[in-house]
């Protein structure tokens, strides 16, 4: 390839004079059924000439080709994260992170550690913890963090991004006290005589972010540069970004409009939010490495804060079944509004009854909008098959999968657990799957939701045997969730996805084989190289230049 990118600006492409870059494996997997694997492909200005054993590409390429070659390194299509968020990733690098806290008090150290990146003005910021993973399994409170930060407001979102644990300070810049009423769609989480706890579920978070000054111009672009540029170093030619401001959607136009944009982002249009109008009056956009042609819609909170909505109460809670985020009426005219528009719809839908709302909604919209339901998490027997018939788009995360199993069960009973996180059952009834990591929730790597899909255990290979062994996927079945399943979500099958003659260069080479190699050796795999439009994004230091 061409050398390494960075967001100071792409290489200009020559004329067609230009020499061809040959590329050389050990194994190039195609993802194409005509041409399963090659050892080598040739390319010329972004796209695939030629694909074939070394001799026939060379000669295809004539003289003067560039050769590259990965002697002991496997080529796969692109790999497309279908569900993230950049400006939450690039966040999550810069604030105060809390995914290892071990309880409440470790987590408020951290907290009162925090560093200038860490701040908007005086707000301190974190995100990451994780209640199920202390030892109590207890919410946090805003007592710990007043014990520390007194004077100081304090927002720290939870790793699903749908409860927010704030300080008392914080509290009172937004005036929320124990008369409070909740918002719709959102609680205040309260103690036995009726006090705010500081944790704020769902819409209820909006009660203290907007009181929260945004982030200076220069630390938006740290941080999307941050967010891109890791995306690319574990292996991602492409994420689809489910829910973007306008702020963040404009910034990201600039560096593509200027040859700066490394990666592929397919960009949802945030429809909760308050440029929903905005976008809904600009339409859809196509760039270079940008586009936007959908909008990203909740139905409901997380499993994980016991926001996701159920048709019968969690089994951990009795009294508590969920809830939705906006009433049908205002969901459905949303949808309406922007699939009228050119939109595809993606609404977000975690628990049962939120997902057979969802069906219920976007099965009244056109099918050529190949619309889409995020995460699709738990669903009812009888819904399992709905994708399939109604082509509906199934975008789920197998992280999730694996990190949310210790505690599911407890949540949702056995009965409901059967057929959630249902990857296998979906595929079986012949829908359309894409894959993605829901980053910052989960980290970026692809290579682990390689790893989650075919095994169902965590790193440690616990479960024995995986949970819910009968949903673990082929890794033929896997790859295609991250590449040509993605490519589909996104309309862009007929470019992408596959390795095949006249597409657009982009892939991944890695040290081990995902199709061959054990599902373990992903753990420890790396990225060798990661190429778009035939350009390095990424290359490992290790790995020679052509």
């Amino acid at each position: 390839m061409l050398g390494a990118l960075s967001l100071a600006g792409c290489p200009k492409r020559a004329g067609p004079e230009k020499p061809a870059v040959v590329v050389i494996a050990m194994r190039i997997r195609t993802g194409d059924p005509k041409l399963p694997v090659v050892q080598a492909m040739a390319l010329r200005d972004g796209k695939i000439l030629k694909l074939g054993s070394r001799a026939e590409v060379l000669a295809a390429a004539g003289e003067g080709a560039i050769i590259d070659e990965f002697p002991s390194g496997v080529i796969v299509p692109g790999l497309v994260d279908a569900h993230g968020h950049l400006l939450g990733l690039g966040e999550a690098l810069a604030l105060v992170g809390l995914w290892e806290s071990t309880d409440e008090n470790d987590a408020v150290k951290r907290l009162k550690a925090a560093g200038p990146d860490s701040k908007q003005g005086e707000w301190v910021l974190g995100r990451g913890w994780d209640q199920n993973k202390w030892p109590r399994g207890e919410l946090p409170s805003r007592w710990a963090l007043d014990a520390e930060l007194e004077r100081t407001p304090v927002f720290a979102t939870r790793v699903d991004g749908h409860a927010a644990w704030v300080s008392g300070e914080a509290l009172k810049r937004a005036r929320i006290t124990k008369d409070t009423k909740d918002p719709p769609g959102g609680r205040i989480v309260r103690d036995k005589v009726g006090e705010p706890t500081g944790v704020l579920i769902d819409n209820a978070m909006e009660l203290v972010r907007s009181k929260i000054p945004p982030p200076s111009d220069e630390q938006l672009k740290l941080r999307l540069k941050a967010a891109v540029e890791t995306c690319a170093r574990v292996g991602l030619t492409g994420v689809h970004d489910a829910g973007l401001s306008m702020a963040v959607f404009e910034l990201l136009q600039r560096w593509d409009v200027g040859g700066a944009l490394p990666i592929r982002v397919y960009a949802m249009a945030n429809g909760q939010g308050d440029d929903r109008d905005l976008f809904l009056g600009r339409g859809p956009y196509q760039g270079r490495h940008l586009s936007m042609r959908a909008v990203k819609l909740l139905a409901d909170g997380a499993l994980g804060s016991r926001g996701a909505a159920l048709f019968q109460p969690y089994s951990d809670a009795p009294g508590e079944t969920g809830l939705m985020l906006l009433k049908r009426e205002l969901l459905q005219q949303r949808a309406e509004a922007f699939s009228n528009a050119g939109f595809q719809v993606a609404i977000h839908a975690i628990g049962d009854k939120a997902n057979a709302e969802t069906f219920e909604l976007l099965e009244k919209l056109p099918k050529t909008g190949r619309h889409r339901i995020e995460h699709a998490q738990v669903l009812r027997e009888e819904d399992v098959g709905r994708f399939a018939k109604s082509g509906i788009i199934a975008s789920v995360q197998p992280t999730h999968a694996t990190s949310d199993m210790g505690w599911a069960e407890a949540r949702l009973g056995a009965a409901r657990a059967k057929y959630a996180y249902a990857f296998k059952s979906l595929l079986d009834t012949k829908a359309n799957v894409a894959f993605g990591s829901d980053f910052p929730v989960e980290r970026p790597d692809p290579l682990l939701g390689l790893f989650a899909a075919r095994t169902r255990t965590d790193a440690s290979g616990q479960p024995a045997g995986g949970w819910h062994p009968e949903q673990k996927l082929t890794p033929e079945e896997a790859l295609a969730g991250f590449t040509s399943g993605a490519a589909y979500a996104e309309f862009a099958e007929d470019r992408r996805g596959v390795l095949r003659e006249g597409y657009d260069a982009d892939f991944v080479a890695l040290s081990v084989d995902p199709v061959e190699d054990p599902p373990e050796a992903l753990l420890g795999a790396k990225v060798l190289v990661t190429v778009v439009d035939g350009i390095d994004v990424w290359r490992d230091p290790s790995v020679r230049q052509p």
